[in-house]
């Protein structure tokens, strides 16, 4: 009949009807979690970097230590430590493997034997030409807008900061 399409299509079944209230937010739903966006993002961005880093015969890791040795060298383990946020015994291996490749010198600083430090090698030095290319690359690769990503470094940083400011629960 007629009328009884109609009504059909204007009266919907139980089952198509629109709940009355919103469906409540699980606060354990996975895509909503910070750690795990932070988690995948991180592992994504440096699938991007591992191509063009490759080349280099750099690893991430080794490169962010290249990057900080480029800024200034000499530099103690210490203060290499302390700028790549990475504890002496994690950062020991990745010196040693670069140390090996010939790119860096570990050494005791004379006025302060104590003092391990760490000096980029000719090598070294020269490697920052080729390491030029990669932030254009990546930017290039993301496919992201420069003021973009630069204001999503900007928020990275604040939940850097504020989880760097949470007490430790051991101490």
């Amino acid at each position: 009949m007629p009328g009884n399409a109609t009504r059909d299509a204007v009266d919907p079944s139980p089952a198509d009807a629109l709940p009355s209230e919103p469906l409540p937010i699980d606060p354990l739903q996975l895509d909503r979690q910070v750690c795990f966006a932070l988690s995948i993002a991180a592992r994504s961005v440096v699938a991007v970097y591992r191509p063009l880093l490759e080349p280099m015969g750099l690893t991430h890791p080794q490169y962010l230590v290249m990057l900080a040795l480029w800024e200034r060298s000499p530099r103690s383990v210490k203060d290499l430590s302390g700028a790549l946020a990475l504890d002496p015994g994690t950062l020991s291996p990745l010196l040693k493997r670069l140390e090996a490749a010939g790119l860096i010198e570990r050494g005791r600083v004379r006025s302060d034997e104590r003092t391990l430090a760490v000096t980029l090698t000719d090598a070294g030095r020269a490697l920052r030409a080729q390491a030029e290319a990669v932030p254009p690359a990546v930017v290039a690769r993301l496919g992201m807008p420069i003021p973009e990503l630069e204001d999503l470094h900007a928020a990275l940083t604040r939940v850097i900061a504020a989880a760097r400011a949470v007490p430790d629960e051991d101490g």
